[in-house]
């Protein structure tokens, strides 16, 4: 019935695989006896997952049908009237989201049953995977800040353990400090922007927040003439930055490659990475009461879907070809955010979730299909022998670079278009950035298919430079072979790898012909994300949309499909017809690969100005502080005090009367001059 939904079945969502985590990670490990067998763990841990997609699925049912939920799940505790709650906000966003996170998470366990099947830590990953769901659903699923911000931390712990799932690894370990430490940076801000709320709001209910968001809008930072909304914002959006790894918090995502290759497509696609933009569309009454936060965001959003897409460029590691994917798609999200296009950076993350999704568990059926190479030099003419593996990773390719009617032309289609109607200052740049970077998109993309799927085979050779997936939690001097042998061919999937790939296959190519009029032109996400009278780009992108087919049709006459087309192009005659350019290329703009293959040297400087003023911090509070005030003075001080005091007492201690005799009348004549150089008055 419209206006009703079940709280316990609601609760039921987040709470089975939270189960299924439990279950697989005490009784499925060795450190708590391994009670239970493989098969019980993924079967506990799908279950659990499967349970929370088809709530899922029903509550987004009941969602379009007019249901709502804004409740208390759970009181934690009052403070001085400030109430501390678990609670529930179910909208047409939060439902929708419910459905991708879920569904995706219930792919990756499918997948994850043939990929990890020769992994000692079986059961653990997939303890972590579904807590990794749990999580994402409590974030999604919130009505205030303090539930939001429990499921912001919590997926960044758990994505700490599956990136460094494979703990042996010295490059596992400094991946998963690498991304624990720049969240920090990012959540920082977060909690910052979030105080800063609960500061003037005095609550931290969405719902009550929202609600005085004029009084909000008139507040300033004291102590200065900022705008206080401008502030809380631009603190939140640094969450974001962190989360949804925008420039320059983006270092540690390409490293998160580290990590298996099904938490990669769970964290890059569905859960983790999203969540920053997911944050900013719920903030959407607050984001919209200041431009200036609005340019800032857009201008990040704007380099890094630039400039992150050119480092895929040189990458030649198969899934981290996908991740600058990754970052460079983010980046297109967060330029909707700022051109207060919230719909469009959701639609976006909708259909990116799915193609996404399937390019990374695409090349992790080609790693397999290699004997857990990745390196897309050593392959080529993959597609005779994983045929499904090649068909789908063309549709995952075809919907990212935005070929018209798949789903990822019709979000990005639309980011390109709001921002060209936008103007939020910064809206130039961004429109420059936007449109360059489908070329970008398209060329790497394609060289990366063309390279695995088409041309000469170049696998079952001796190479020196190849890398591997340490599939099988072995360290990088393990005994293990990695790589086709000579005289070895690839091989295609089991279907336990294949049939999720197929499964991801159908919406990333329908999904958005049949969404994009009702979540972009219709009442889909009504009385859910505010847009201000001031920023009418949505409305200009309404009055422009004459339905999904038409949409399609034109793009075919437009600047995004030459563009996409000339790099789709471009890669064909570099790395099939012609493999001379790209040496040409290489050997001509030498200093620019050297700076892309160095990721503009952002980390060389994270590492000297960062990390090398927390050494010298570290080691002067060390040598100064700990060494000199705490150990020197106060501890060691205070024991050498004692002891020349107990020196100076044992010399008095002669045992002669008249030495005790004597020392009382000393005493008594220094107190007698005492008195009498300072009389009572």
């Amino acid at each position: 019935m419209a206006g009703q939904l079940n709280p316990n079945l609601l609760l039921a969502v987040p709470l089975a695989p939270l189960a299924g985590a439990i279950i697989a990670g005490l009784f499925g490990t060795k450190f708590f006896g391994n009670k239970i067998g493989r098969v019980s763990s993924h079967s506990v841990t799908i279950l659990g997952v499967l349970i929370a997609f088809v709530i899922s699925v029903m509550t987004l049912q009941d969602v379009i049908g007019g249901a709502k939920y804004n409740g208390v799940v759970y009181n934690w505790m009052t403070v001085a009237g400030l109430k501390l709650e678990v609670g529930f906000l179910i909208d047409s966003l939060t439902a929708m989201m419910m459905c991708v996170v879920t569904f995706v998470s219930l792919m990756v366990h499918i997948y994850t049953i043939g990929y990890m099947k020769d992994d000692e830590g079986y059961n653990r990953f997939f303890s972590y995977i579904s807590l990794f769901t749990f999580s994402m659903l409590m974030l999604v699923m919130s009505n205030n800040f303090l539930q939001l911000f429990f499921g912001w931390e919590a997926v960044g712990l758990v994505s700490y353990l599956l990136i460094g799932f494979w703990y042996t690894r010295p490059t596992a370990i400094y991946a998963n400090m690498k991304a624990f430490l720049v969240n920090r940076v990012g959540d920082f801000g977060f909690i910052l922007g979030i105080g800063l709320i609960l500061a003037y709001a005095g609550s931290m209910n969405y719902a009550e927040v929202f609600a005085q968001k004029e009084v909000l809008a008139q507040a300033v930072l004291p102590g200065t003439h900022w705008m206080l909304i401008t502030v809380a914002c631009i603190c939140l959006f640094i969450g974001a930055m962190g989360k949804s790894a925008q420039f320059p918090l983006h270092v540690w995502l390409p490293d998160s490659m580290e990590g298996p290759t099904p938490i990669s497509a769970l964290i890059h696609a569905a859960t983790m990475v999203t969540a920053g933009i997911f944050m900013v569309a719920r903030m959407s009454p607050l984001f919209e009461l200041s431009d200036t936060a609005l340019s800032f965001v857009l201008i990040i959003g704007s380099i890094t879907a630039l400039f992150m897409g050119f480092l895929g460029i040189i990458q030649n590691d198969i899934k981290r070809v996908v991740a600058y994917s990754t970052l460079s798609q983010l980046g297109y999200m967060t330029v909707a955010l700022g051109a207060s296009a919230y719909s469009v950076a959701v639609f976006h993350l909708m259909t990116h979730a799915f193609f996404k999704a399937l390019l990374f568990l695409a090349a992790g059926s080609v790693i397999i299909g290699m004997h857990h190479d990745q390196d897309i030099r050593n392959m080529g003419g993959l597609r005779k022998y994983m045929k499904i593996t090649w068909l789908t990773s063309l549709f995952g390719s075809l919907a990212l670079i935005g070929t018209p009617f798949f789903s990822g032309f019709y979000s990005k289609d639309s980011i390109i278009e709001a921002v060209h109607n936008t103007h939020i200052a910064g809206a130039g740049f961004a429109n420059v950035a936007v449109l360059v970077g489908v070329f970008v998109t398209a060329f790497y993309s394609f060289r990366m298919y063309f390279l695995v799927f088409h041309g000469a085979e170049r696998f079952g050779k001796h190479h020196d430079d190849h890398r591997h997936d340490a599939h099988h939690a072995a360290d990088d001097h393990d005994a293990h072979h990695h790589g086709l042998a000579p005289g070895q061919k690839p091989h295609e999937s089991p279907l336990v790898v294949t049939v999720p790939l197929i499964l991801l296959a159908v919406p990333s190519v329908l999904i958005g012909y049949f969404t994009i009029g009702p979540m972009l032109h219709g009442e889909f996400f009504k009385d859910v994300i505010t847009v201000a009278q001031s920023h009418p780009g949505m409305e200009e992108l309404t009055k422009e949309f004459h339905g999904a087919l038409e949409m399609g049709l034109h793009a075919f006459l437009s600047l995004p499909f030459f563009l996409a087309l000339a790099g789709v192009a471009s890669a064909y005659y570099c790395y099939l017809v012609n493999p001379r350019v790209p040496a040409w290329f290489y050997k001509k703009f030498h200093a620019i690969h050297t700076l892309f293959d160095n990721k503009y040297y952002l980390d060389r400087f994270n590492e000297i100005v960062f990390a090398g003023g927390a050494r010298l911090l570290g080691n002067g509070l060390w040598s100064v502080g700990d060494k000199g005030l705490i150990d020197g003075l106060l501890v060691n001080g205070s024991a050498k005090l004692v002891g020349w005091g107990s020196r100076v007492a044992r010399t008095m201690q002669t045992g002669y009367i008249y030495h005790y005799a004597f020392t009382m009348i000393l005493g008594i004549v220094l107190y007698l001059g005492y008195l009498l150089m300072f009389p009572k008055t």
